[in-house]
């Protein structure tokens, strides 16, 4: 029956979108309906699942454990204070999430320039033709987009400007060509991978969904 179920929604989904009949659309509307309640159950269950991981880790002493009770703590803070007094401008969720969340997320993305750059240094190695033509780029994308607070000053752009006027020009020809030649590349990559895990789980070859093992296997009890 899910195979079944999953089988007549994609095949509908996919001749819906080529062929916008009005009774389509209104069959498609009624499916996004019911999809927001799925995902509304979906939502509960991850928060009782949040919170019972949270609980085991907290009642059996695990590493790191203090950091559930505060994770706890915020969860049903939030909810008493958005629920109660709402969450428009002025109130205190907007208030904690301005003063308390925003800095804390700010101080997360700090950190992970340090892991970029520790990466970034590790990648640049130039061992291999393409190890090289990435350092490259990165050269000429660094210098023409870093500025410099005393160039700046002294009314110049940046740092590749003064070593060399056309290194602005250089830097803008790599964002805009080969990279965005590449990101497209990737993106048709992934389109088609959406496009076969989609067919084999309408047709019913990939069932790991389901809760079985792998894909094309039998289903688990």
């Amino acid at each position: 029956m899910p195979l079944v179920i999953t089988f007549l929604a994609g095949l509908f989904m996919a001749v819906q979108f080529f062929v916008p009949h009005e009774i389509g659309v209104t069959v498609y509307r009624g499916m996004l309906d019911w999809a927001m309640i799925v995902a509304s159950f979906a939502l509960v269950l991850g928060i009782s699942s949040l919170l019972r991981t949270h609980w085991e880790k907290i009642r059996r002493r695990r590493r790191d454990w203090p950091y559930s009770i505060v994770a706890i703590v915020s969860f049903f803070l939030m909810c008493i204070v958005g629920i109660g007094y709402g969450h428009q401008p002025g109130t205190v969720f907007y208030w904690i999430f301005d003063y308390i969340q925003v800095p804390l997320d700010a101080t997360m993305f700090s950190l992970l320039a340090f892991f970029i750059a520790s990466a970034a240094v590790r990648t640049f190695r130039a061992r291999s033709v393409e190890a090289t033509l990435l350092l490259v780029a990165a050269i000429f994308v660094m210098l023409g987009r870093v500025p410099s607070a005393l160039l700046v000053m002294l009314g110049d752009t940046g740092v590749g400007q003064w070593l060399y006027d056309f290194m602005p020009d250089a830097s803008e020809w790599v964002m805009n060509v080969p990279t965005v030649a590449g990101k497209r590349g990737i993106i048709f990559g992934v389109s088609l991978g959406v496009i076969a895990t989609a067919l084999r789980i309408i047709l019913g070859i990939e069932r790991s969904h389901l809760g079985g093992g792998g894909g094309g296997g039998a289903v688990g009890p």
